[in-house]
């Protein structure tokens, strides 16, 4: 639990139990099932690595063995992204909780208090937790429960089981086949960091100075948050632009600042998302029969969601950006390995200073000519 100066500004373990308790059920299988379908996964994980490191030709430093790989259900990825959560919000937390000292932020956190807050963080958690289907965990710290890599900048992969067999059952796909294309996607990631070791600390330390900029009283932000959940329930106002279209909880507490380095981080997750969409599409011919079946349903289902509401809750928490990240990132990797090779990809992890921008991942050739620039 976060308590700071007596009052608590996000209730953390009231968030994990408000999540735990409204998330669905995952689908209706029998313990044989189950047990199958982690032992399967986990098979898949120790597969994958040599799989996406022969077609990445990347190499982790030191061999990623000592990555966790967690087999979790819905409350389990809930408890492993509050820690994530905690870690990467203390700056932002201490940073309200110096402005808050007698101003009419103070007042309005003494009344509220960390108990809403930590309701509506759960309320957002429940709806994601049922989605996701797998996650390279970077920021969270281990845990008795939820170990994690040993040492600082460790992680750990995360595979959520229920949502994975409940994807598989509604795409109508072979099992064996979807279980490994997801395991190859989540093993990309976990290459990509174990194999960049500078990776996580310039991520960590974009997001940490995104918070940093963070200019906005705290009971506006906590007003922000408790609209957000009125909206889903039908209760609050919409949240539009200008020009009439919904805006994202990230969108609505940007100073311009954070747009600048808001934009960095979206060129990097856009070449991690679209760099994992290519590997396990790549790779999944040799090793996936029915990878392009797999492919052709996931998109149009990743598209469409799953009604308005899921449609409504993906532009509130921006995961309508996240869909673009997946094809943007794709469409880059494609067209520079295209042009000239994956060893010329591979450039893009030398250094932060070699990382697409955001203008580069729209126009892929303007990357090659920067980092490929050649004397003659």
């Amino acid at each position: 639990m976060t308590s700071l100066g007596g009052v608590e500004m996000v209730d953390w373990n009231l968030a994990v139990a408000t999540a735990t308790r409204l998330v669905k059920p995952g689908p209706e299988v029998s313990r044989d099932e189950a047990r199958e379908a982690v032992a399967e996964l986990r098979r898949h994980a120790v597969a994958s690595e040599a799989h996406v490191r022969s077609f990445t030709r990347m190499e982790p430093a030191g061999g990623s063995g000592d990555t966790p790989v967690l087999v979790v259900d819905r409350p389990g990825w809930i408890r492993a992204n509050v820690a994530g959560f905690r870690e990467l919000l203390a700056p932002l937390l201490d940073k309200m909780q110096a402005r808050r000292g007698g101003g009419p932020g103070g007042a309005v956190l003494g009344v509220v208090g960390g108990k809403v807050t930590g309701v509506e963080v759960g309320m957002l958690l429940s709806f994601m937790a049922s989605r996701v289907l797998g996650q390279y965990e970077t920021f969270a710290p281990p845990s008795p429960d939820l170990p994690g890599t040993p040492g600082e900048g460790g992680g750990r992969l995360l595979l959520v089981a229920p949502n994975i067999v409940h994807v598989e059952r509604e795409l109508d796909v072979d099992p064996h086949d979807f279980r490994l294309w997801v395991c190859l996607h989540e093993e990309t990631h976990r290459t990509q960091f174990s194999a960049v070791p500078w990776l996580r600390d310039h991520i960590e330390g974009e997001i940490h100075s995104f918070l940093g900029e963070t200019d906005i009283d705290p009971s506006t932000l906590l007003e922000r948050l408790r609209e957000a959940v009125q909206s889903l329930a039908g209760g609050g106002r919409p949240w539009t632009d200008e020009g009439g279209e919904g805006r994202s909880f990230v969108e609505l507490v940007q100073t311009p600042a954070q747009r600048e380095i808001l934009g960095r981080l979206t060129a990097v997750m856009s070449l991690l998302e679209g760099h994992a969409d290519y590997v396990m599409d790549g790779v999944g011919p040799d090793v996936v029969p029915t990878v392009a079946e797999i492919r052709e349903k996931f998109q149009k289902r990743r598209a469409a969601g799953a009604g308005r509401l899921d449609q409504a809750l993906r532009k509130l928490l921006g995961l309508d950006a996240k869909l673009r990240q997946y094809r943007d990132g794709e469409r880059f990797v494609r067209a520079v390995v295209d042009e000239v090779g994956m060893e010329g990809f591979n450039k893009v992890w030398t250094s932060p200073n070699t990382l697409p921008t955001k203008a580069e991942i729209a126009k892929p050739a303007d990357w090659i000519a920067r980092v490929h620039r050649k004397a003659d």
